[in-house]
């Protein structure tokens, strides 16, 4: 079979690897609890940033935030690891910004990521994710986003919400633990 996966808030646990860094960066000491109840993908409420503010922040912050301890969520890696040794086939597909591709597939290498020549995608923007996956013609394909899971409700391949508190309006099938994708697949 073909799996695709979304990198960031699917695999790795980016969003709270970065709300860590704010209050680290900021001298703030916002509770977890706050960041598991956002509503929203962008993290800069709770510190007291407008939009603007946030997203200046998160510029300032990209090379901490993509490049650093980022930690991969349980079983991401392992699960990988293991599709591919079971004889399938694992895509990567991130509308992370052009400039951090090659560096993004070093990063997922080094972190013991299994990726293959001509199976990482990066640089497009999420409506262009489409696209790529029915190129593709991927049996599975997990994601985090909203915006992209929406526009893929009509693509033939089984798509796959990683639960997070800005995706629950989504009525599609989740995934709350990459330990769970055995189980899936099986059915």
């Amino acid at each position: 079979m073909r799996f695709g996966f979304d990198i960031d808030d699917t695999l790795i646990n980016l969003r709270e690897h970065a709300f860590h860094l704010y209050n680290q960066k900021l001298n703030k000491n916002v509770e977890l609890a706050v960041f598991k109840a956002l509503k929203t993908m962008e993290i800069h409420e709770p510190f007291g940033l407008s939009a603007e503010e946030g997203g200046a922040m998160w510029r300032s912050l990209a090379e901490e935030i993509y490049y650093t301890s980022c930690p991969a969520f349980d079983g991401a890696v392992e699960t990988l690891q293991q599709l591919v040794k079971d004889g399938h086939e694992v895509f990567y597909i991130t509308a992370r910004n052009a400039e951090h591709c090659e560096r993004t597939k070093d990063w997922l290498i080094q972190n013991q990521f299994p990726v293959q020549e001509g199976h990482f995608f990066c640089g497009m923007k999420d409506r262009e994710k489409i696209r790529i996956i029915e190129d593709l013609q991927l049996d599975y394909y997990f994601d985090d986003k909203p915006a992209v899971l929406e526009t893929l409700l009509d693509v033939p391949t089984k798509v796959y919400a990683i639960d997070n508190s800005y995706n629950q309006e989504l009525k599609i099938p989740r995934l709350a633990s990459w330990f769970e994708l055995k189980e899936i697949i099986s059915e």
